[in-house]
């Protein structure tokens, strides 16, 4: 710089980029000044803790994803007349003008081959499948009248977490995050987890679509590194990050100023989040520390990846003050032989989601959390394939069971109802954007005010539907 000015003219590098950015500039920054000053009120408040519409009956949710869609009539719905009918030809008024994902010729009623029993002073019904649910059955609302629009799992699981069956809109944990934000400010405000591989809607069913990318999902992992790209590189020191973090914010702040742009803000934000959480995120995933009977209470097993590891690090978020945490547990597709797939897939989430209940409701943080346990659709009663002795159900739509524990709920509650075969609702139909109006009431969200402006017109996650399914509040 002093080979071509004087040394008395030497600027610093803020210096120069501010004043050329002036000189380029000129008098067409003021009109964006109020754009400027929108996006760093955005900056501020972005993740901050804020008041929702109404009083809230819960602080958190606690999101499990049976990614691939369980099968509720071997888990949740015994059906007597279904069983009676096993291996008999599917009825005519319910095969004619029918869409399912495989089937295309009219096939055979299909009773479960597990067994059911009561639980609990409510007397709720549960498959042998799930002894250790049983034992928190009391805890429970099943809403056995859920409806969706898809029958093929990207759309379904799009529907299920963004409440519209096609890529581009924000999930409900980045709804969720962006209406209340969150108690802790070294964590993000929506976390994911995930076992298997997610396949379908992938990532989609976290993203922040159209909302400010500060609310996606922000993934963890129980193995290795908890977060991508967290960690300093060799070499570089915590005070070194902080100097290269100070220096790129400092640019990022110049551009802010000049555009006014509301995802530089969120750059800046997610910056510095990231620096906090080099401290924060260790201590949280560390809970090898945990006293032995709470991994023996959920069969945890420190340093191996398991959904049951995954159950306890949300019980560890929520405590936290994480608003909304998603687990995603891959291998629920039982297109054929239920006898052999579904039993080991309930082994290993029935014990940790139990777990989960009760350790919650031991440390007092039951009432403030809401758990959530569902899947993009249920499976059919009827069999799929011509191999009996290695029956399978194919996607259904129409009519399935997903559950809810926590806050703000009745317990040992049956919500909704299907006919003797499982197969239409019968009793107070739920369609998933009434599910998401339901969920977001019970955080103090009114799903009708919860909007955001798009594309010329205001958003919201329940589109255009939605009711709040008020008989199953306490």
């Amino acid at each position: 710089m002093s080979t071509f000015f004087p040394r008395k003219w030497a600027i610093d590098r803020r210096t120069l980029l501010g004043t050329s950015s002036i000189a380029v500039a000129g008098a067409a920054i003021a009109p964006l000044l109020p754009a400027q000053a929108k996006a760093q009120s955005d900056l501020t408040s972005a993740t901050a803790a804020k008041a929702g519409h109404h009083k809230p009956r819960v602080k958190s949710v606690i999101f499990l994803h049976m990614v691939g869609g369980h099968s509720h009539l071997d888990m949740f719905e015994y059906k007597p007349v279904l069983q009676q009918r096993n291996g008999e030809k599917m009825p005519d008024e319910l095969w004619e003008g029918l869409r399912l994902a495989f089937v295309r010729e009219q096939p055979n009623l299909l009773g479960s081959p597990f067994s059911f029993k009561k639980h609990g002073e409510s007397g709720l019904e549960l498959s042998e499948l799930l002894p250790e649910l049983g034992e928190v059955a009391d805890e429970l609302t099943m809403i056995k009248s859920l409806q969706t629009d898809q029958f093929n799992h990207a759309p379904a699981q799009l529907l299920f977490h963004t409440g519209f069956g096609q890529f581009g809109r924000p999930s409900l944990g980045s709804w969720t995050s962006y209406g209340l934000g969150s108690d802790n400010s070294d964590l993000p405000s929506f976390v994911v987890m995930n076992t298997g591989s997610v396949a379908g809607a992938g990532n989609s069913m976290w993203g922040s679509g159209f909302l400010p990318t500060v609310h996606q999902g922000v993934e963890f992992r129980t193995t290795g590194e908890p977060v991508l790209y967290l960690s300093n590189p060799p070499g570089i020191s915590r005070r070194r990050r902080q100097n290269i973090l100070q220096s790129i914010n400092e640019l990022n702040d110049l551009h802010l100023r000049e555009v006014g742009d509301p995802e530089i803000a969120t750059r800046i934000s997610q910056y510095e989040l990231a620096f906090r959480m080099q401290k924060a995120v260790p201590e949280l995933m560390d809970y090898s520390q945990e006293p032995a009977y709470i991994h023996e209470l959920y069969g945890t097993n420190p340093g191996k990846k398991s959904f049951a590891n995954n159950c306890l690090l949300a019980r560890r978020l929520v405590e936290r003050g994480v608003r909304f945490v998603q687990l995603n547990d891959q291998g629920w597709d039982t297109h054929g032989d239920i006898q052999a797939g579904l039993p080991p897939k309930c082994r290993q989430t029935d014990r940790p989601i139990a777990a989960l209940i009760k350790d919650l409701k031991a440390r007092g943080l039951l009432d403030e959390t809401l758990i959530v346990f569902g899947a993009e659709f249920g499976r059919t009663p009827i069999l799929q394939g011509g191999n009996k002795k290695r029956a399978g159900r194919d996607h259904h739509k129409d009519a399935f069971t997903v559950w809810l524990a926590g806050g703000g709920i009745k317990k040992g509650f049956v919500y909704g109802k299907t006919d003797e075969l499982g197969f239409n609702v019968v009793e107070n139909p739920m369609h998933v954007n009434d599910f998401h109006a339901t969920i977001l009431y019970l955080l103090g969200l009114d799903h009708k005010q919860l909007t955001y402006p798009y594309q010329g017109r205001d958003f919201r996650l329940t589109n255009i539907a939605g009711e709040v399914a008020r008989d199953l509040l306490a």
